[in-house]
């Protein structure tokens, strides 16, 4: 295992920190190292294998369609996309979808949206559009993304920055109402921070801040990378709270753990400003992805992997609440996706990720004080206890030492 580290470390850039593991296999919630330990997938890939490691309908999808056909680019028309994007249209109730592949991908184009709509339909001035983003965000890693990012080492070195963006205290509507004016075009914002350490905002936020957009002729536009397809407890974190947004970013799981698969939705308002040249993909939509996702899309309807997510996910909170520990400070989350704030006077959560990484439980902190839990959605209640059984001890240890 040594040596293998030792060699992607001599021919990689340093852009990751990862733990001292080396996996080599994957099936349902479990993985493997090279050595043959095995350990339980605490991190579902930052969500992106909600589905299982290699879920026996995705593999023979992804078998079947790679026979026929992968890729031909949208300059053609293929026999896989249209059912795929009408199926996600009709759960999400948006009424039209660009396909893309990566989340950031997604976000850049849920950004240009936004300002064409701005222009052509709001009136906004020539480059004078402004979009108003949520402190400690996290829509990905291009240039234009990191620009309005509220970490600074995600921004260091990369300027000069891209202008358009305005920032406001996530879950603060009233912020939110003070810093539009006629020039916003959009709000885009995660209903539920990731990145930022499993932010829940306040109840009927989402709600209120859907009335002022509204109101303000301002879009709302959901990164729902994360959160979305059954994450959260909802199909969408927005159906906690409201209908529907105008515009929604979907990607991680809609790839069904298997290959990059993103998407922006919109009303058809706003989709309709895209013309032939103004935006593209080489892959995005193609064939292999399209069969894939709407696979992924069945299985998680047939599979009641939402239904999971929610049952579970209230069980494994109030279990981890319930641990008696001065290292624990908060324990936040929404369906099978939880945080749990390390108090960094007696521990930091990369102590805990790598004790529990030596007790058979993968997962990896962020920010340096929670540690998060977002299992595969088809993860049981037996594994949920294993896991419990092994953070208790763990903190215990720490506790101990500190």
């Amino acid at each position: 295992m040594d040596s293998i580290i030792h060699k992607e470390n001599q021919y990689t850039a340093k852009n990751y920190h990862p733990l001292h593991v080396v996996i080599k296999r994957g099936k349902g919630v479990y993985l493997w190292d090279v050595e043959g330990k095995r350990y339980i997938d605490m991190m579902s890939a930052y969500s992106a294998v909600s589905h299982g490691h290699g879920h026996p309908r995705l593999l023979k999808a992804l078998e079947r369609q790679a026979k026929a056909l992968c890729i031909v680019s949208r300059a053609f028309h293929s026999d896989k996309l249209a059912p795929f994007l009408e199926k996600l249209c009709t759960i999400s109730k948006m009424d039209m979808a660009l396909p893309m592949n990566t989340g950031a991908e997604a976000v850049e184009t849920a950004i240009k949206a936004a300002r064409l709509w701005g222009y052509n339909v709001k009136g906004i001035a020539k480059n004078r559009a402004k979009i108003i983003v949520a402190k400690g965000n996290f829509h990905g890693r291009t240039t234009t993304i990191v620009s309005f990012s509220s970490d600074k080492e995600y921004k260091e070195g990369f300027g000069p920055l891209t202008p358009g963006f305005v920032t406001v205290p996530f879950g603060d509507e009233k912020a939110l109402e003070e810093a539009i004016t006629p020039d916003v075009c959009a709000f885009l914002v995660e209903p539920m921070q990731g990145e930022g350490g499993i932010i829940i905002p306040p109840d009927g936020w989402l709600k209120k801040v859907q009335k002022i957009c509204k109101k303000n002729n301002v879009l709302l536009i959901l990164d729902e990378i994360q959160t979305g397809l059954g994450r959260t407890g909802k199909v969408f974190a927005y159906q906690h709270e409201i209908d529907k947004p105008d515009g929604l970013i979907l990607g991680k799981a809609l790839g069904g753990g298997i290959m990059p698969v993103s998407m922006f939705l919109g009303k058809k308002e706003v989709m309709e400003q895209f013309q032939p040249g103004s935006h593209g993909s080489t892959f995005g939509g193609n064939p292999l992805a399209a069969a894939i996702g709407m696979e992924a899309l069945n299985v998680l309807m047939e599979e009641n992997l939402t239904e999971n997510s929610q049952v579970l996910g209230d069980y494994m909170k109030k279990k981890i609440m319930k641990i008696d520990s001065k290292l624990i400070k908060e324990v936040r989350g929404s369906g099978l996706w939880i945080g749990v704030e390390i108090n960094k006077k007696h521990a930091s959560a990369r102590d805990v990720c790598e004790r529990m990484l030596q007790k058979g439980v993968l997962t990896k902190e962020t920010h340096e004080t929670v540690v998060r839990f977002a299992p595969p959605l088809v993860i049981t209640k037996g594994v949920i206890d294993e896991v419990i059984g092994i953070l208790d001890e763990t903190l215990i240890e720490l506790e101990f030492k500190a």
